[in-house]
């Protein structure tokens, strides 16, 4: 067993933005039209979403989404204790966005205003890596004042989502009142593009608060500087408690008080859609750590939810495959 949790609490409570998954499969030329990098997250206006749907070959998917919220319903579905914590809009997107929360097992602190709740669109290539365009809509008119202690109360992991940091007074009053209600902060990068435009305040703000901080391999070379895992992950272990390194079909690294422990990845390495695995990910490595589970087995649930998202369309698990991730609970 390990100690991080100082305390009895088992909530793990999600702060992000509440937002609307809108997902298509297209070829690399058509992604190459937009301009972006593969597998970054650009933010545009709801026009250029409409807009760029029209363009499309195939048929949308559409559910609900964003990425604290995707960890949040994953940690949920696991049974644990799980709160969340976003604005979104009165239409109807919001209050299904709301109903969709409560029926899998999250408290639904949702905030509400009268612009459109936000939306984003996933172009998913043939390799099943997915390139975000975000309209924040609602969730980006989250006021710092809004967030205080009394959101995290009960919490013992609070899990901020790195693209908060477009918002540098929100997720500044998110650490903060997170703090203040004495919850461990656990911080995913969410995108490399997300680390490269907000390094110099990430790096102090991970100083400062973040007791877990979660990266891929390019949200680690970003920060870090190092294309060499290695280095990278001992760059992000020397301001964390907690460390990950997702390395994908490779696996992931946990990095705490000066070991690593290698976690093997489960599968083939084979994906549909990759949208949601990391979120997924951190939802069952933070339901392994707030119930005292050895950091490897808290790896193992992280690899197991990973892996199931990534055989489905979007970051929904069907009821299948979360009960093949709860029989590595037994």
């Amino acid at each position: 067993m390990i100690n991080i949790i100082k305390n009895d609490r088992r909530l793990i409570v999600g702060i992000g933005s509440a937002l609307v998954d809108i997902l298509i499969h297209e070829d690399d030329e058509f992604l190459e039209k937009t301009g972006v990098i593969k597998g970054g997250m650009t933010l545009v206006d709801n026009t250029w979403i409409e807009r760029t749907l029209a363009m499309g070959s195939g048929t949308a998917t559409i559910v609900a989404g964003g990425s604290a919220c995707n960890t949040i319903v994953g940690v949920g579905k696991l049974g644990g204790q799980a709160r969340f914590v976003g604005k979104c809009g009165t239409d109807p997107w919001g209050r299904q966005y709301g109903y969709d929360l409560g029926k899998q097992n999250v408290d639904p602190a949702l905030l509400r205003s009268d612009s459109p709740t936000g939306r984003v669109l996933s172009i998913i290539t043939p390799d099943a890596q997915r390139t975000m365009f975000t309209y924040l809509g609602a969730s980006a008119e989250t006021r710092p004042e809004e967030i205080t202690a009394g959101s995290f109360e009960d919490a013992a992991v609070v899990h901020i989502e790195g693209y908060l940091l477009f918002n540098p007074d929100l997720i500044q009053a998110a650490l903060m009142a997170a703090k203040k209600a004495g919850a461990l902060i656990s911080l995913d990068l969410a995108s490399f593009t997300v680390v490269e435009q907000s390094l110099a305040l990430l790096k102090k703000l991970v100083a400062d608060y973040v007791d877990i901080l979660i990266a891929n391999e390019d949200e680690a070379r970003a920060f870090s500087g190092h294309s060499d895992e290695e280095l990278a992950l001992s760059a992000l272990s020397e301001t964390a408690n907690i460390a990950v390194l997702k390395v994908g079909s490779r696996g992931s690294r946990i990095s705490h008080a000066g070991d690593t422990i290698h976690i093997q990845a489960i599968g083939d390495g084979t994906a549909l859609d990759t949208t949601g695995a990391g979120d997924l990910w951190a939802a069952g490595f933070l339901f392994g750590l707030v119930n005292g589970h050895p950091l490897e087995k808290c790896g193992r649930l992280g690899s197991a939810c990973g892996y199931e998202v990534c055989q489905v369309i979007g970051a929904n698990i069907p009821n299948e495959g979360w009960n093949r991730i709860k029989k590595l609970l037994d």
